[in-house]
């Protein structure tokens, strides 16, 4: 099996009964460097970053594939010594880090030997613990992105209830 040259992040995320947007960040396992972020990994072989990404988030966290990914415009370009060395030749120095929110349901998921726990936090506090700038940025997007969603949702609810009392 052979290790693409890209990365994905995917932010996992739910819509609490009192309509709060949780995230839930994974804690790496100390000898990865014990930091918060959203779920990582590499693409194998010929997958897409979205092939990769379901597998990603099934393998580490129990998501089921046929949830609802969004795609991020955010992107960044990761350095190879950070993800798994100069595999690719000594001239592939960097390598784009894919990212993606997916909607879930279920508050448990289940963990995998890359990370030691995992929380559900709102927005201003999953921001205060993620460790990489990249995560940060994703996490920004997808939380504009979903509360605008929402919003219009809301929106559009309240013209329906208004135009069904006349």
């Amino acid at each position: 099996m052979s290790r693409a040259p890209f990365q994905i992040l995917v932010l996992p995320y739910r819509i609490a009964p009192n309509n709060e947007v949780l995230y839930a960040l994974f804690k790496r396992e100390p000898s990865s460097g014990g930091y918060w972020q959203g779920i990582a990994g590499g693409g194998r072989n010929s997958e897409s970053p979205l092939e990769t990404a379901k597998r990603e988030t099934l393998e580490e966290a129990g998501i089921d594939r046929g949830n609802e990914y969004i795609e991020l415009d955010s992107y960044a370009m990761i350095p190879v010594v950070n993800v798994c060395g100069f595999r690719w030749g000594k001239d592939v120095l960097v390598i784009p880090e894919h990212c993606f929110g997916v909607k879930i349901e279920a508050k448990q998921l289940q963990l995998s030997p890359e990370h030691t726990e995992y929380k559900w936090l709102n927005y201003s506090h999953a921001m205060e613990i993620l460790h990489w700038d990249s995560n940060k940025c994703a996490l920004w997007e997808l939380n504009h992105r979903v509360s605008r969603k929402m919003q219009e949702a809301s929106k559009e609810e309240s013209i329906r209830a208004q135009y069904n009392r006349h």
